[in-house]
């Protein structure tokens, strides 16, 4: 079939009695026409969704380039859809024939809705309305997938503003399947209706939200975007380190880096500026770093360099940095080399996580001594230890012999007098410091010279609970992550007495467990839980503001955002009570007011609600059985 020129004429754009084809036939009131303008590469996976799913679609572009890339796009992805069975080759035929493309506004002449996705930039976006608004019968809805300029002060430049509204898709919009439905003080309540519709007819999940910067899913995302770069910026860690410790500590797709130089640094710049303005909330100013990359043209993919290098402007392939490049990029030192010798473990503690720490390191090969307060306590840790094991064995993730192997290595001792000839001692008791302490001490009288204390602490200072030995140089923090077996994330955690020998024997046992060690200095809530808990902390002051509900917030968050689970239904599992504990630290420590928690979270706290385990958190749950 032959590509469609963008010299096309407007008169030969679809008339507005065009039918959607295949979609529903009792979804009323549906687009016919739908008219995209800007085909980068957000107007063309909105395009490629529309015409896909049977309307007419009106592509308009300046740039007769980057017409033709939309329609090369379109071909190329129709034709894997082919491939793969998905489509039949008459389906594909008719949804490139569906798929037009011109260089000038008056083809949207006869749309029934114009969905514009230009620069994000205002005064762009006020040009293209305050014409649309001329150019558009007056029935059309004009919709803008702006994600921080206001739609409220476009949809005012209009003699239409209660046919404007937010519409704004996920990239890739094809793959995604969120999509913000922005209603401003001026959008009637049938415009939004049926452009709700015609998101549900695209096998979407259309959110409501209201008129503000980033809405809810970049709201929460952008906000710990930035402090990802802050944390770069600061050469508290690595940029590799960063993302590694968020992809494999909170399961998401890309760490933040990553996905800064995805969605474009000159992008999220933008977006943050937006967000500052309308909260002047610190966590929202945009990390210098941002700047000075969006001045230097390191824009990310696009430009190909942004945090990292890549092979070619538009490429997704990491490639590594010049030599020069390299030394000036390093936050960090490299990971000092000649680790001290482990054969024994002793573990200290004897609940959840002292079991699965004495497990990974038992099926490491390793020789564990369980160290509990008393002997039953010690026994019963390893004997969920060995049901643990039990259940790898049944799903095929372990052989009778190795289980049988690992549950020989392990000793339960009710005397922590047992660990004085281990090389490497990992407490994992309450988190508590003055509890973290008192056992440090008794680990400096009992543990041989030279042995390397750890603690598994997610929160306090390790260098508090390091001082209260006479060997502080030989402590270090370990920070596994809940359930130890299946976690592949460790937070090695130096401070500035700990000994470079015991930061490279941390990060050498990890290697021997098979485990991701991610290298940070002392301070509160490391890597993961300094990005992690200020984004919580931030969706409940968003339902506190009656911006969202609990559900839209979790679903646009798991939809848009690729998140495992959304922050409502996270906080209610690690517990209110627990998550307010940690976002008090990060307070304390930064005295930044963004980072205060919630007077929300604090009110759940204190009536009780502390999620799945009492019943009720921000969801209500069934009781837990009583003991």
């Amino acid at each position: 079939m032959d590509r469609p020129s963008s010299s096309a004429s407007p008169e030969s754009a679809p008339s507005a009695a065009a039918s959607p084809g295949s979609l529903p036939v009792d979804v009323p009131d549906l687009p016919a026409v739908i008219a995209v303008i800007g085909l980068g590469t957000m107007g063309t996976g909105i395009a490629e969704v529309m015409a896909r799913a049977g309307h007419e679609v009106v592509g308009i572009d300046l740039d007769p380039a980057a017409a033709g890339r939309a329609v090369a796009a379109l071909e190329r992805s129709t034709g894997r859809a082919v491939q793969r069975g998905r489509i039949s080759e008459a389906e594909r035929a008719d949804a490139l024939a569906r798929f037009r493309t011109f260089p000038d506004l008056q083809a949207a002449a006869a749309a029934d809705l114009v969905i514009e996705v230009v620069d994000e930039r205002y005064e762009t976006k006020r040009e293209v309305f305050t014409a649309l608004d001329r150019i558009a019968k007056p029935e059309a809805i004009l919709a803008t997938g702006t994600n921080a300029l206001s739609v409220t002060r476009l949809a005012a430049e209009t003699s239409r503003p209660d046919r404007v509204l937010g519409l704004h898709f996920f990239a890739p919009a094809p793959v995604m399947k969120l999509v913000e439905v922005v209603s401003t003080v001026l959008t009637s309540p049938p415009t939004t209706a049926a452009v709700t519709a015609l998101v549900r007819s695209l096998g979407k999940e259309p959110v409501p939200v209201g008129d503000r910067p980033g809405f809810i899913a970049d709201g929460l995302l952008f906000g710990y975007l930035n402090q990802a770069a802050a944390m770069y910026e600061a050469r508290y860690a690595t940029r590799e380190d960063i993302d590694a410790a968020m992809r494999l500590g909170c399961g998401l797709p890309m760490g933040p880096l990553a996905l800064l130089d995805l969605i474009g640094v000159d992008t999220a710049t933008t977006v943050l500026d937006a967000m500052y303005e309308a909260s002047h909330d610190r966590l929202h100013a945009p990390a210098p770093v941002l700047r000075q990359l969006t001045a230097a043209g390191l824009l990310g993919r696009k430009s190909g360099r942004g945090f990292y290098r890549y092979e070619a402007p538009g490429s997704g392939v990491v490639v590594p940095d010049t030599a020069e490049a390299d030394t000036a990029d390093s936050p960090t030192a490299a990971t000092p080399a000649g680790g001290r010798s482990v054969r024994t473990v002793g573990v200290a503690g004897s609940g959840t996580m002292a079991t699965g720490i004495a497990e990974v390191f038992a099926k490491g090969g390793f020789d564990v001594l369980i160290a509990a307060r008393t002997l039953e306590k010690a026994e019963q840790a390893a004997a969920r230890l060995a049901k643990s094991l039990d259940r790898s064995v049944a799903k095929g993730r372990l052989t009778q012999e190795q289980r049988d192997q690992a549950v020989a290595r392990v000793t339960p001792t009710g005397s922590y007098d047992a660990l004085a000839d281990a090389d490497l001692v990992v407490e994992a008791v309450a988190e508590d410091l003055f509890v973290k302490q008192q056992l440090f001490q008794t680990l400096d009288k009992v543990c041989r010279p030279g042995a390397v204390l750890a603690t598994t602490t997610s929160s306090l200072p390790v260098v508090a609970i390091a001082r209260s030995t006479g060997r502080p140089q030989d402590v270090v923090g370990m920070h596994f992550f809940n359930p130890a077996p299946a976690m592949k994330l460790v937070e090695v955690v130096h401070t500035v007495l700990t000994a470079d020998d015991v930061r490279a024997t941390a990060h050498q046992v990890c290697g021997a467990l098979r485990k991701h060690p991610v290298d940070c200095a002392d301070r509160a809530g490391f890597i993961v839980n300094a990005l992690l808990f200020p984004y919580l902390n931030n969706a409940v002051k968003m339902l506190q503001d009656h911006y969202a509900d609990v559900d839209a917030i979790d679903a646009a968050m798991k939809l848009g955002g690729g998140y495992p689970m959304g922050p409502f239904e996270l906080l209610d599992v690690v517990g209110l009570d627990v998550s307010l504990a940690i976002e008090q630290v990060l307070h304390e420590e930064f005295r930044d007011p963004g980072l205060a928690p919630a007077p929300l979270l604090e009110h759940l706290v204190s009536a009780g609600c502390l999620g799945r385990k009492t019943g009720r958190g921000f969801r209500e749950y069934a009781r837990p059985a009583a003991r």
